[in-house]
Formats: C-alpha cells, structure tokens, sequence
C-alpha cells in the first residue's frame, strides 16, 4: 500500500527537490478511474488512482515512478449499487467516508500539472474526470490524452485484443487486484513500459505517439 499525506505521496517533495535535473514535460501520468457505472453522461467518479512515469530526454526509456503516485476516493452521498461494488469492491461504507470531491478534484489538478495524461480507453476516464469538474463548478482539467489501447496495436500481436485483460495476459502481466483503480494502473503503466520497444520504432516524442494513438485507432478489429 502506498503512503500519502492528504493523498499526496511523501515522496512528492523530493520529486519536486530534482525536478530541474528531469524536466516537467517528460513526466507522464498514467491512470485509472472507478465509476459508478459506464455511462459518462450519467454515472459518478468514485475513485481516481494514478502513477508518474519517466520518459529519457532521448526517448528510448520509460520507468515508473512508485513514490510518485496518487489515489483517492470522493465522498457520494448515496453509495452506487451492490452490483456495481461487486466490480470495483469500493463499499458502501468506503463511498460515505470518502474525501470531499472538491478537495481531491483541486489536489489532484495541482499534482498532475500539465503532464499528458494516459490510460487504456482514455476517452472514457477523460470524459467521467471532466464531467466530475464540470459537475462541482470546476474548470476541466486542459492536459493533453493519450489512449494506450490502439498504441497495442503496432506490435504484431492479434489486433483483435480489445481489453486490457487480454492484454496483460498477452505480456504475462500480473494485477493483482483487477478492477481496482491503484492496481489497475499499475498494470497498465507495466504494459506502457512492455510496449515502449515497438512504439520507439516509431514515435521520437509525445506529439508522434499521439498522432500514432489516433491513427492506429482507426485499424480495422
């Protein structure tokens, strides 16, 4: 389990002591989020979880950056329902006593930055995230997104993978806990990092993988 304080980690602050030796824009953000189900014009952020990784200045390497993470559960008046708890095992008693969304929105505004932001069908977490900003009178968060799921693609494995299951299993990934926002973002910063060797052979920086992301997900299923 990770250690925060007002779920920043402790190790934050000597992240911030080096940041001239890294520079800021090659600090990514890859992260997950639990909902209260998957209509992102309807349905709640319960939980936003989410870990740094390291691009090189050459861009040859990716690392993950385990005391740079971040996690937290918004406090909902009204817990979603046991079907849904079943999923993503955050219970009723976890959602009432959750931090006040406001807080943790804001917190984690100012954790991210502007990094690019990553996930796996990031369209989805974009929306909930934004739609939980717009929800509590909060500015959307103006970072630029990054979906892992067609990069997958360019590797040669079966581009009829669709789900980040199947995906982990493919590179013998193991999460140990699916469906829960702080190993399920681990696990796909994992396969970032399994992916980066094929997507080098093609992307020299952020604005051509992104490019790569959009075009590839195009590619028939």
């Amino acid at each position: 389990m990770l250690t925060h304080f007002r779920g920043l980690p402790l190790f934050d602050g000597m992240r911030r002591l080096f940041k001239s030796a890294q520079p800021e824009s090659q600090r990514w953000v890859v992260l997950d989020t639990e909902t209260s189900g998957l209509n992102p014009y309807s349905d709640r952020l319960l939980a936003i979880a989410a870990v740094a990784v390291e691009v090189s200045s050459d861009f040859k390497r990716v690392s993950i950056v385990i005391g740079d993470s971040y996690e937290a559960v918004l406090k909902q008046e009204l817990p979603s329902d046991k079907g849904n708890i079943l999923i993503h095992h955050i219970g009723a008693q976890a959602q009432s006593a959750g931090r006040p969304p406001l807080e943790v929105l804001e917190e984690f505004r100012q954790w991210v930055g502007n990094c690019p932001l990553l996930a796996f069908h990031a369209a989805f977490d974009e929306a909930m995230i934004n739609r939980a900003y717009s929800l509590f009178g909060l500015k959307p968060l103006q970072n630029e997104w990054l979906d892992i799921e067609p990069l997958a693609k360019i590797t040669g494995a079966n581009p009829r993978i669709k789900s980040l299951d199947e995906w982990l299993s493919h590179f013998g990934i193991k999460c140990t806990i699916r469906h829960q926002a702080a190993a399920d973002t681990f696990a796909t910063a994992e396969l970032l990092m399994r992916l980066w060797p094929s997507l080098i052979k093609e992307a020299n920086s952020w604005a051509s993988l992104r490019s790569i992301s959009r075009q590839t997900n195009w590619i028939p299923r």
